[in-house]
């Protein structure tokens, strides 16, 4: 019944896109592979992976027409697994963002699961992981990798003074006698001119829920032990540790000179636990070099620094296109962490039983 419901949704909307001149549009991206991994938990790995440089998506998206400027708009991405078929959220159909607004000449305006403006502004500097989908900063602490606010209210202004753009949103709790936990707000700002991008965004996000030895491979978290391994088996002791808040501050630049691009980013993320606070540091940089219009190479390295603790990564790519919306590309990534960390690389894989951590991988990337 739900297939036959989701079925007839879609016929509906794509034929009043049809009756109202193609203002509805089917697109998305498809995104699969073969990955070896030097070290999960003590073992290498060789595996199909799926959704790794850009996630598997199918959107519907809609504009209408309210004449004087005004547009209503919306935007429906789901989620998959290509590999599997099956949705990334269990009894989630559109969990990639799922919104509905009105454009004006003043600005947007919309409703719904969206992307923060850490997502939006700052994301697009995270060099190393345009080369390879698994290269987000560590832990995604700092919401380099698509981050969302549910229930959001959301504002971005038009394009100001030759390239100036800005916005804010607020994201409710829905909890009732509890409006600031499970609450967050996000704002930015973006200046694309020419050669020259730059943008800010700081997100904020209260008594979020995470994982630290899964996410950053650490053994203890303000002071709490999170991990332990006994013969050479790891054990997460601290799967859902909810803090009391998290807010980020991203500040990122990419410039074009000629073929190559260079990028420049850095992350502030202040997590707080009880009374005390921690913050991790995340610089990055590196460039893409379009050789020619169908081979692009691209080059990044990252350093972190939390808890006493430092990551070193770096990242290399090779991306080739058969035609327009078709990619084959090979990519690696190398990590090591300082002493009492278990290396994982994006939060991508199991932790390694070691401070290092390396994966290659090659894939094929179609947009539609």
């Amino acid at each position: 019944m739900k297939k036959r419901m989701i079925a007839a949704l879609v016929g509906a909307v794509m034929s009043s896109g049809a009756l109202a001149q193609s203002s509805v549009t089917l697109s998305g991206r498809l995104d699969e592979g073969i990955t070896y991994v030097n070290n999960e938990g003590g073992h290498s790995n060789e595996k199909m992976d799926s959704g790794v440089l850009f996630p598997n998506l199918w959107i519907l998206s809609g504009h209408e027409d309210l004449g004087g400027g005004y547009a209503t708009l919306f935007k429906l991405s789901s989620l998959f697994n290509l590999s599997n078929g099956q949705l990334n959220q269990q009894n989630t159909l559109f969990g990639q963002q799922a919104w509905v607004g009105i454009q004006s000449p003043y600005g947007t305006i919309s409703l719904g699961n969206q992307f923060d403006f850490s997502a939006d502004y700052f994301g697009q500097f995270n060099v190393s992981s345009a080369g390879s989908g698994y290269a987000i900063h560590q832990g995604d602490f700092d919401h380099t990798n698509n981050d969302r606010l549910k229930n959001s209210i959301k504002y971005v202004s038009p394009e100001l003074f030759g390239g100036l753009t800005f916005g804010g949103m607020f994201g409710f709790s829905n909890t009732p006698g509890s409006f600031h936990d499970n609450s967050g707000w996000s704002a930015g700002a973006q200046y694309a001119n020419g050669p020259l991008t730059i943008a800010t965004a700081y997100t904020y996000v209260a008594t979020p829920t995470i994982d630290p030895y899964a996410q950053i491979g650490v053994h203890s978290f303000f002071g709490q032990q999170v991990a332990s391994v006994t013969d050479n088996t790891a054990t997460d002791l601290a799967p859902a540790f909810q803090i009391r808040s998290l807010g980020t501050l991203g500040v990122g630049a990419s410039y074009a000179i000629g073929n190559v691009t260079l990028y420049g980013n850095f992350s502030d993320t202040v997590l707080k636990y009880l009374e005390e606070k921690s913050v991790m540091h995340v610089w990055e940089g590196g460039a893409t070099w379009q050789v020619t219009p169908s081979i692009q190479l691209v080059g990044g390295y990252q350093h972190t620094g939390f808890e006493g603790h430092t990551w070193n990564q770096v990242t290399a790519a090779a991306l080739y296109a058969l035609s327009k919306r078709t990619q084959v590309y090979i990519s690696s990534d190398y990590l090591k962490a300082s002493a009492g960390v278990d290396a994982v690389i994006g939060a991508s894989f199991e932790p390694s039983l070691t401070g290092k951590q390396a994966d290659v991988r090659l894939g094929i990337y179609h947009s539609f």
